[in-house]
């Protein structure tokens, strides 16, 4: 079978990251698993390094840049993008094994679930999940799976500090190979904890406005990540 690189981006994620290298850890030799840091005060490389991760320390705080150097460090024929703040189920390996056999042109994202039984959530998974299969707009907190040659056809995630999802989904060359797995991935509730889930869907919104006019993603990463 072919051998998956599981990449992942960090910065002070020492609480989050045991929790997923634990999921992770099913692969053992029929994969491997990349943290590229940038700049963790915390104890997050001790936690890889633990775990048994191959750890690379990035130039700089930039998620564009930490996801292309994780891929060109890798060795997988297939590549699995995910955020640190995830959690897989305990039989996810064994369900991709058809897509790690099947046919390299296809990208797989997850259904998207927040780790939070709050019923408000549930309407979000519904919108975020339509959006994602109707529109063809899934973002990186739902993983990504696609083939190293069709990554580096599509020449990979440019080096930007956000909006690196958006921007590598809408540069592929044939949307029609995007397919959701029938399999759920979990993301941490963290980020909608401190706000309204709707006022967060529209500043989101609203921040992709102002990249699509041609703001820079620096900006936009200050005010995104502001207190």
């Amino acid at each position: 079978m072919s051998k998956i690189s599981v990449v992942i981006p960090t910065i002070n994620e020492a609480n989050n990251l045991p929790l997923l290298l634990s999921d992770l850890s099913i692969i053992q030799k029929e994969g491997e698993i990349l943290i590229v840091d940038g700049g963790s005060e915390d104890k997050t490389i001790d936690v890889a390094n633990i775990y048994g991760a191959k750890v690379y320390k990035s130039k700089e705080r930039n998620r564009g840049l930490q996801l292309d150097t994780g891929a060109k460090k890798s060795n997988g024929d297939w590549l699995m993008f995910l955020h640190a703040d995830t959690r897989l189920t305990h039989d996810w390996f064994t369900k991709i094994q058809s897509v790690l056999k099947g046919d390299k042109n296809y990208i797989y994202y997850f259904k998207f679930r927040i780790n939070d039984k709050k019923l408000i959530y549930r309407l979000l998974e519904i919108l975020v999940n339509f959006r994602s299969q109707y529109f063809k707009q899934p973002y990186g907190d739902q993983g990504l799976i696609i083939h190293r040659s069709i990554y580096l056809k599509n020449n990979g995630f440019r080096k930007i500090h956000l909006m690196e999802d958006v921007d590598f989904l809408m540069r592929l060359n044939c949307k029609k190979y995007l397919k959701q797995l029938n399999l759920p991935i979990f993301t941490s509730s963290r980020k909608w904890e401190r706000t309204n889930i709707f006022l967060q869907a529209l500043k989101n919104w609203n921040f992709r406005r102002r990249w699509l006019k041609g703001e820079s993603t620096k900006s936009i990463y200050y005010d995104y990540y502001k207190k």
